[in-house]
């Protein structure tokens, strides 16, 4: 069961729309949906929202983006986390990756940082890694080198498009991970889209009409 939901991204309107920032685009979007309006929490270093009646949710959530710069996300987190009594295992970090194109995502418990640096101080704040990932694909520019210019950079419109597909798709396990259904959740943002259906045959032609019987003239 996820009860806080983590956006990670840089602050400040000069990062607003670039690949960065994708986790941020997806507590928009997710905000945007249960009605909720995410404020300034000092205490929290980020700006953060509470939902007391989230559907499927058996108590209060919380939304939050960190305002740390994405190097310091785990001194946002952390705080609210101990706070609330909230266990990593009900967190869900949402961010991009690199190793996945834009249009994919995968959604996953635990596991490594990958070299991504919120990820990295996440699992440091919270002397944890098991907490749950969901990554947005945003492409690799192709050499290691061009990285950190690269996902500071705004995306084309097209591959923008394509991340903001992948939110409004997992926004529908939304409710499937409030309520603890976590393999449900899992299985539906996995899921490829249905393989259109093959063209139906043509109609069989009507039957011939059958020749009139021709009949002999009179002599």
């Amino acid at each position: 069961m996820i009860r806080l939901f983590v956006g990670l991204g840089n602050p400040g309107s000069e990062y607003e729309h670039t690949r960065h920032n994708a986790g941020f685009w997806w507590i928009d979007a997710l905000a945007r949906k249960l009605g909720a309006s995410l404020q300034v929490e000092r205490n929290y270093y980020g700006l953060c929202a509470r939902v007391n009646n989230a559907p499927g949710a058996p108590g209060p959530i919380w939304l939050l983006q960190p305002m740390t710069f994405m190097n310091l996300s785990g001194k946002s987190v952390a705080p609210l986390a101990r706070f609330f009594k909230i266990a990593p295992e009900e967190i869900l970090a949402i961010h991009d990756e690199l190793d996945l194109e834009p249009g994919q995502m995968k959604f996953k418990q635990g596991g490594g940082n990958g070299g991504h640096n919120g990820l990295k101080d996440m699992q440091a704040q919270l002397g944890s890694a098991n907490f749950w990932r969901l990554r947005l694909g945003i492409g690799h520019p192709g050499h290691k080198d061009e990285v950190a210019g690269y996902v500071l950079r705004k995306p084309p419109l097209a591959e923008r498009q394509l991340i903001e597909e992948c939110i409004d798709k997992s926004m529908e396990s939304v409710e499937l991970m409030l309520s603890g259904q976590m393999d449900k959740a899992l299985t539906k943002i996995h899921a490829k889209p249905p393989r259109p259906k093959p063209p139906k045959p043509d109609a069989k032609p009507a039957a011939a009409l059958s020749s009139p019987t021709l009949t002999e003239s009179s002599p």
